[in-house]
């Protein structure tokens, strides 16, 4: 009998063709306390939480605290000043880190945001997407130069052996903006220039199509938009143009395996450990070989690791 894949063979299989798991994989990701946002502390915690929850895929949850840029005028976007590797580097070393201890065992990913919501992450008195209508040439100048220093930090975890990213994008909610046209000339852009560099770089990223603010902006009328965007494995809410979609209808409509199926605010988060095997029992009644149950984005931070345990063992015990 040939001996079953270890995780990392496994999710690297994934991605290919016609490929059919021994189970289904699952993971789940939730943000850590600021005693274990970087050095050997961050490193330990990922790894407790890994090992802990049994999932099969390492997530390193991007932790940095961004600095209050002071824009006073729409036009300023398009010299925003570069962040540089000395901002990155605390980051970059959490990455070596676990690559070291983990990539024998484990794909290693990490959070990635976009251009787009760094931006955000830069002003904190959100006048970016005013800004944005008011002076969008200004802004997609600036989305370009945050996509030209991110792509630096890019290089250096590639070479320190890093499998890929989760990277995230916004800015495409169906209230967003008034005019879709923001999103496609603006945000859009600035997104594929880091993607399609990633996408060549690395062999394992996930595009998360995040729906976060949904109760501010709404969710996405459509995934139209995204189709052609890179990542091997698709990560978004169901709750699509009003109604909700299937995995395994995003399966077939993008052709790359999907991760999702529970609701990060919903029974994982709160619910006791027999309700969340329930629920999970429930969602892998649809399963199919290019599935990886998780939630629809990153679950609370006080959600019991026993909860996300729970629910990942339910989806190993599913064979095809």
């Amino acid at each position: 009998m040939s001996q079953a894949p270890n995780k990392r063979e496994l999710m690297l299989s994934l991605l290919q063709p016609g490929f059919v798991p021994p189970y289904v994989p699952a993971a789940f990701f939730l943000h850590f306390p600021p005693a274990y946002h970087r050095g050997r502390a961050a490193v330990e915690k990922h790894l407790e939480f890994f090992r802990a929850t049994g999932m099969d895929l390492l997530k390193i949850q991007f932790e940095m605290p961004w600095p209050d840029l002071r824009i006073t005028d729409a036009r300023q976007w398009a010299e925003v000043p570069k962040l540089g590797m000395d901002f990155y580097r605390p980051m970059l070393e959490v990455v070596e880190g676990l690559v070291r201890e983990a990539s024998g065992e484990a794909v290693v990913v990490l959070t990635l945001y976009s251009p787009y919501m760094i931006a955000a992450h830069l002003v904190r008195d959100g006048r970016l997407d005013a800004d944005l209508q008011e002076a969008p040439e200004a802004v997609a100048a600036g989305l370009n130069r945050i996509a030209d220093d991110l792509l630096e930090f890019v290089r250096a975890c590639k070479q320190a052996g890093l499998d890929g990213f989760y990277h995230s994008t916004q800015g495409g909610e169906e209230r967003r903006f008034p005019d879709r046209r923001f999103f496609d000339e603006v945000i859009r852009p600035s997104d594929l220039k880091v993607m399609r560099e990633i996408d060549a770089l690395f062999p394992f990223n996930i595009l998360h199509v995040c729906d976060y603010h949904r109760a501010k902006v709404g969710g996405y009328a459509s995934m139209e938009p995204f189709l052609d965007y890179p990542g091997r494995v698709l990560s978004c809410s169901p709750h699509i143009g009003g109604r909700e979609v299937s995995l395994s209808t995003l399966y077939h409509q993008f052709g790359r395996p999907v991760l999702g199926g529970m609701d990060r605010l919903g029974v994982i988060a709160t619910g006791t450990e027999e309700e969340v095997r329930s629920e999970a029992r429930r969602v892998l009644e649809g399963a199919f070989p290019g599935m990886i149950l998780g939630a629809d984005c990153t679950v609370p931070a006080d959600t019991p690791w026993s909860n996300l345990a729970a629910a990942i063992d339910e989806a190993h015990r599913l064979t095809f």
